[in-house]
């Protein structure tokens, strides 16, 4: 069973974190990793940077300027990563855009993925048509799950495609902007999780924008089976280090 599938079937609600991997540091991707796992994250996205990422906030958008200073590139990350399961336990889904991921070549980074032990890929600007035309059989061939992503404005319709073309659970965006933007959740967003909840969706969902404190955190898993987040840890990274992930975590549950 793919990691991500016996993660969701897990009693109480799950915190992924999300980081940019080569930040602060080039060579701080398996320590950030290993710490958050010690520090009983569920699940973890390791960024892949990216030089125009269009979706993400001023934070994770700066995270990625300084990991591609320091040297992080697609061939990197996965030679970071060939040991990761002799110590990393939980899943790990690779987040990022298209363009290095066709720059490299889809079967070749899909083979790479499984061969390091990555359980998903999140890719936002991969448009679920294309996926499903081009690229679905791929990534089955290698064990992966390709997580989409929803927002407040996309239609039942599209919604219950999204569903039925995939499993593992699906990103729920809360809010139509950029990430990390949001100080707190309002009746509109409650709206929103209630919404998405009532559709009985076959895959779980996981809420992810503008999550930072144990608040909105809980406000985020109230209709939902987990919660992602990035900016906010990536601002406590740069803060406080590594050494600072043990009380980030301890804040949120």
């Amino acid at each position: 069973m793919n990691r991500i599938d016996s993660t969701m079937q897990k009693d109480g609600k799950l915190l992924s974190i999300y980081f940019t991997a080569g930040y602060p540091e080039l060579q701080d991707t398996l320590p950030v990793l290993e710490q958050l796992q010690e520090s009983g994250v569920d699940m973890v996205e390791i960024g892949l940077p990216f030089s125009d990422p269009l979706a993400d906030g001023p934070t994770i958008q700066q995270s990625s300027t300084q990991a591609l200073k320091n040297g992080m590139g697609t061939s990197k990350l996965f030679e970071q990563l060939k040991d990761v399961r002799d110590s990393i336990h939980i899943p790990l889904i690779l987040m990022g855009y298209f363009n290095p991921v066709l720059q490299y070549g889809v079967e070749a980074f899909c083979s790479k993925c499984r061969e390091v032990g990555i359980d998903g890929l999140i890719l936002p600007d991969l448009p679920l048509d294309i996926y499903q035309r081009e690229y679905q059989p791929i990534l089955e061939r290698y064990g992966l799950k390709m997580i989409f992503l929803i927002t407040p404005q996309t239609s039942e319709e599209r919604i219950r495609q999204i569903d039925a073309a995939s499993d593992g659970f699906i990103y729920m965006v809360s809010s139509a902007s950029t990430t990390g933007v949001q100080d707190s959740f309002g009746s509109d967003k409650e709206e929103y999780f209630k919404r998405i909840a009532g559709m009985q969706l076959k895959n779980p969902q996981v809420v992810g924008f503008g999550i930072h404190d144990r608040e909105s955190f809980e406000a985020a898993v109230r209709y939902a089976k987990g919660a992602i987040i990035g900016s906010a840890f990536i601002k406590s990274l740069a803060a406080s280090g590594i050494n600072g992930i043990t009380d980030f975590i301890k804040r949120i549950r």
